[in-house]
Order: structure tokens, then C-alpha cells, then sequence
């Protein structure tokens, strides 16, 4: 199980450095992040909070799979496949691609720093490779939360869109049909909020 996560780990990171390229990233201004960037922000947000807060209290399995759960789930099978179309056409809209490579560089190094004292190895090599800012992951700074990244809108609307992808996926394979066909989904709701989340995240949802 560990090598397989430390497997993921690396791949995420390869995947990164590889869309990035000589890029030059800039940190981008609240209304230029989407609505997935806000939200994986905050979810890493409050994963460093109670990461710290298990780890003061010697809860070392408990923080541990916290950081798994959100390393493995949150950031790699959600976040990265949800941005990848912007990454892809990063020429056409280059504000967005920005965004997307600011939130996925300074997730990735905020992961790092919380599995170091885990996976000592792998996380000082791909952040030695990944930055140049900080001469060591050992002594950089630890996460900490911050009220600046705190976007429970966001991550309410997100948690909704990622509750009906499963809830398709689910009908889909209950009823046996193939991935590669695909479904017309209709969204209907009495409440604006519900439906204006669906609106704007239709590029996410689709």
C-alpha cells in the first residue's frame, strides 16, 4: 500500500513538472482562481489544521491517513483530472492556466511538507526539484491554516458536483452501461443555488 501511494505521489509530481515546463507562474488574484481551486485550497487548508493538531497530540496513524486520504482522493483523483483541460489549452486562455499551475504547484508543496515526516526521501527530492525557494523540505515552513484560503462556498459546491458524478457513475454501472457511451444529464432543482452550481461548473461536471 505505501509503495503504491509513493508510486502516486511521484507520478502527480512528474505530471506537474511536466505542464509546467519553464513556465513562469505568478501567484493569481481571488477572482482568477476557479471555483476547483478555491476549493482544494481550502480542503488543504483544514487538512493542515488538523494534521497539526493530531500530530501535537501523537495521533500519528490518524494524521497519516488524513494526509493519504486527501493526497491520494482529494488532489490527485479529483483536483488533477478536473484541471486538466485547462492545462491543455493553457494557450488560449493563459489567466486560467496560471490559476491551475499556481494551485497545483502550491497544493503539491503544502502535501509535501505534511507526508515529510513520513516519506522523508521522496517528498525532499521532489520539492528540492520542485522549488528553489526553500534549501531543504527539512526546514521549510510548516502548513499552517490561514484564514485567506478558507472557501466553505466553495467547498460545499464542489462536495455537490463530486455527490453526482458519483451518484451517475453509480446508476451507470448499475445498469451496465460501457464508459466509453455517453450520458445526457438533465439537472433539475427548486433551489437557484443548486442550480446555478451546476451552471458554473458544468466544464468540471461534464
Amino acid at each position: 500500500a505505501s509503495r503504491n501511494f509513493a508510486n502516486k505521489v511521484w507520478n502527480a509530481s512528474r505530471f506537474i513538472m511536466m505542464h509546467l515546463g519553464d513556465n513562469v507562474i505568478t501567484e493569481p488574484a481571488k477572482e482568477d482562481l476557479e471555483v476547483i481551486d478555491r476549493w482544494i485550497l481550502s480542503a488543504a487548508n483544514h487538512v493542515a489544521a488538523d494534521v497539526t493538531e493530531n500530530m501535537e497530540k501523537y495521533e500519528l496513524g490518524v494524521a497519516v491517513q488524513k494526509i493519504y486520504d486527501f493526497v491520494w482522493t482529494e488532489f490527485c483523483d479529483w483536483y488533477i483530472e478536473l484541471v486538466k483541460p485547462r492545462l491543455f489549452a493553457k494557450d488560449e486562455n493563459p489567466a486560467s492556466a496560471n490559476a491551475a499551475f499556481w494551485t497545483l504547484k502550491t497544493v503539491l508543496i503544502q502535501s509535501l511538507k505534511l507526508l515529510h515526516p513520513y516519506m522523508p526521501f521522496i517528498t525532499e527530492e521532489i520539492f528540492c526539484t520542485l522549488q528553489s525557494e526553500e534549501e531543504s523540505i527539512m526546514i521549510s515552513r510548516w502548513p499552517e491554516f490561514t484564514e485567506k484560503w478558507h472557501f466553505a462556498e466553495d467547498e460545499a459546491a464542489v462536495e455537490m458536483i463530486k455527490e453526482a458524478v458519483r451518484a451517475i457513475r453509480n446508476v451507470r454501472t448499475g445498469m451496465n452501461v460501457p464508459p466509453s457511451k455517453k450520458a445526457k444529464v438533465f439537472v433539475v432543482s427548486e433551489n437557484e443555488n443548486v442550480r446555478n452550481t451546476f451552471e458554473n461548473g458544468k466544464v468540471f461536471f461534464a
